[in-house]
């Protein structure tokens, strides 16, 4: 069990399976808002699914309409259970506080993989492995 401390964005608890992306994500245009599921071509994520997943990637990128596709997917069911960062960006920032989605950032990403048990609580992260 590894314990990483950052800076709780959203404060909240939540227990999920990593789902892990190098590169930066957008909500608006790379993720369908109807499905959950990666659309940008050639994302190392493309055709995956965010739905019910602890959402770990370094930050967002795009336009100031992710936050509010964020809330949409929230809405829909579709939307990550946590969020972890890197540097998390005001976009992300925004989507998560609307959407109720805990989110921490300063966090080493490198040290989750996908597939990872992991827990955020508030402004920590238990990666179980």
């Amino acid at each position: 069990m590894v314990k990483l401390c950052g800076r709780a964005i959203k404060k909240g608890r939540v227990e999920g399976t990593a789902l892990v992306s190098k590169s930066p994500l957008s909500f608006f245009g790379c993720i369908d808002p109807d499905t959950g599921i990666v659309k940008e071509k050639g994302h190392e994520l493309e055709g995956k699914s965010i739905k019910d997943k602890i959402l770990v990637f370094p930050h967002g990128k795009g336009s100031t309409v992710g936050s509010y596709t964020l809330y949409r997917m929230k809405k829909t069911g579709v939307a990550p259970k946590g969020i972890i960062n890197q540097e998390c960006e005001p976009i992300v920032a925004v989507g998560a506080i609307i959407s109720e989605i805990p989110c921490v950032d300063k966090i080493d990403i490198s040290k989750i993989r996908t597939g990872d048990k992991v827990i955020i609580d508030n402004e920590k992260v238990i990666i179980k492995g």
